[in-house]
């Protein structure tokens, strides 16, 4: 990683801070320096594009590069031009477009690649949809035989309908008016950029650990507690484990199993940074017979997600799979004076939605890893 990415990172992660701790000055002065940063990268980046397609439009899509769409270069073109005006927050309102789809699962291509956990588990976009039929797991996909009264009522009780209600995640995207004129190809690309940075932390944070208020059940939390209205859906009853040997993973994969309802052949463990390298990475790294070591060496197939949001001294094992997220996106970006900058900058808002859940109680388990301790 070059100087430049790290300094990249520090400024974004200074500016996300910010903004959740409500630092108003702070969150100015890192705000501008972020977009200062993500600008100048995403114009060299469609600068770079650009000549390429001037070049051969063909060429260009044969080897997967994305072109926008005429319905794209219309909406960011408006977009750019009612950010131009004196009253923006009005022309934004009567915009007479709205983001187009083809832009909104382009944004969530980019959360999912944005961290290993958003590419593991199951996203739907619900986008203007208000209800999702889900299948509850306790029914069997197929069956023998005529379809008689008790194998309906088997099936229908295999199924339920959600209520697609979604909770708001909203980012800010400063922009500078100086920059509406790079085109819109240039704005597509900052925004897409601004979102996938500004809200794949608070997404992945809420699928491990979101309270189930006004935001995800997070993988942690127990779907079969008495609950509150209003009050955080309780955490589970970490089960302490001190090793990672058959006999530890196995009494734990049996209760994944779901009374062995299904097949587990691997599992995912998510594990705080500092756990992973002080504990996870001490004893199951392993030295052959040729004196090289080879890391991650457990029982059964794991595959190991680092993830700040996890507290020190536990961990969350289970299937990624088995979380629904459902995500939505606000057709609609608008004007934010929350925040004020110099006279040629200005910040606007864009709106996420999701909601969240593990499909039962038994696709993870939390962890007590505290007094794993290296191999003496």
């Amino acid at each position: 990683m070059s100087i430049r990415d790290l300094s990249r990172e520090d400024v974004k992660e200074k500016a996300l801070k910010a903004i959740e701790e409500g630092k108003t000055e702070e969150q100015a002065e890192v705000m501008q320096e972020w977009m200062e940063l993500v600008a100048e990268e995403v114009a060299e980046k469609v600068a770079k594009e650009q000549a390429t397609i001037n070049n051969d439009t063909v060429i260009l899509t044969n080897r997967g590069a994305k072109q926008l769409t005429s319905e794209e270069i219309k909406y960011f073109e408006k977009v750019a031009e009612a950010m131009k005006q004196k009253n923006v927050k009005q022309a934004l309102t009567d915009l007479d477009v709205v983001m187009p789809t083809t832009t909104i699962n382009r944004v969530f291509e980019d959360l999912a690649e944005a961290h290993p956990l958003l590419k593991k588990i199951k996203v739907t976009n619900v986008t203007g949809i208000t209800e999702v039929i889900k299948r509850t797991g306790d029914v069997e996909a197929a069956w023998w035989g005529t379809l008689c009264e008790e194998i309906k009522k088997e099936l229908e009780a295999g199924f339920k309908k959600e209520s697609a209600i979604l909770y708001k995640l909203s980012a800010f995207l400063p922009i500078c008016k100086a920059y509406l004129t790079l085109g819109p190809a240039w704005l597509e690309r900052y925004i897409r950029t601004i979102l996938t940075e500004s809200m794949s932390k608070g997404l992945v944070k809420a699928i491990v650990t979101g309270t189930g208020v006004n935001q995800p059940y997070g993988m942690d939390r127990d779907l079969e507690a008495a609950v509150v209205p209003g009050q955080p859906v309780p955490r589970k009853k970490a089960i302490k484990v001190k090793d990672f040997e058959p006999a530890t993973l196995g009494e734990i994969i049996a209760k994944l199993t779901n009374n062995g309802k299904r097949v587990v052949t691997k599992v995912d463990l998510i594990v705080n940074p500092m756990d992973y390298w002080t504990k996870v990475f001490v004893i199951t790294t392993v030295k052959n017979a040729l004196g090289q070591y080879i890391a991650n060496q457990f029982p059964i197939p794991v595959d190991i997600v680092q993830e700040p949001s996890v507290a020190v001294g536990e961990a969350v094992i289970g299937i990624a799979e088995k979380y629904d997220l459902s995500v939505g996106m606000g057709q609609k970006i608008e004007y934010s004076d929350e925040f004020k900058f110099l006279d040629d900058e200005r910040v606007y808002l864009s709106k996420m939605y999701a909601n969240g859940k593990a499909v039962d109680n038994c696709s993870f388990y939390l962890l007590d890893i505290s007094e794993i301790n290296s191999p003496s």
